[in-house]
């Protein structure tokens, strides 16, 4: 059941029939993720604001009510996309950060003294 369970979680990897723990992650790859991720973050809102600018800008002026219905229901699905964007990558590297703190100090706990 054990095994199961870790092979599940991806903590154990099988080569020719003998278990072999994968590698550890280190303080260098949550940093290196935090600061990818604040990056994609800062786009995505630069994005957001473009495209709020965008269609402030470019409203869509439609005869039929169907038509001025679909551009409106397209300009929120855009926006609300670029800002859900902005929110994810904003959330994981926030995560990402508060994850490489904590490995700092698991690091410094784990050295002999």
């Amino acid at each position: 059941m054990n095994e199961l369970r870790q092979e599940s979680l991806g903590l154990e990897d099988e080569k020719d029939g003998e278990v072999v723990d994968s590698p550890k992650k280190g303080p260098i790859s949550f940093f290196s993720g935090a600061i990818t991720s604040a990056f994609l973050a800062w786009l995505c809102l630069r994005l957001s604001q473009k495209s709020v600018i965008y269609f402030t800008l470019h409203s869509p002026h439609y005869s039929s009510p169907i038509a001025q219905s679909v551009a409106s229901g397209f300009k929120t699905l855009v926006i609300g996309m670029c800002f859900l964007a902005t929110f994810t990558f904003s959330f994981i590297g926030l995560g990402l950060t508060l994850v490489f703190i904590r490995s700092l100090f698991d690091a410094r706990s784990a050295e002999p003294s």
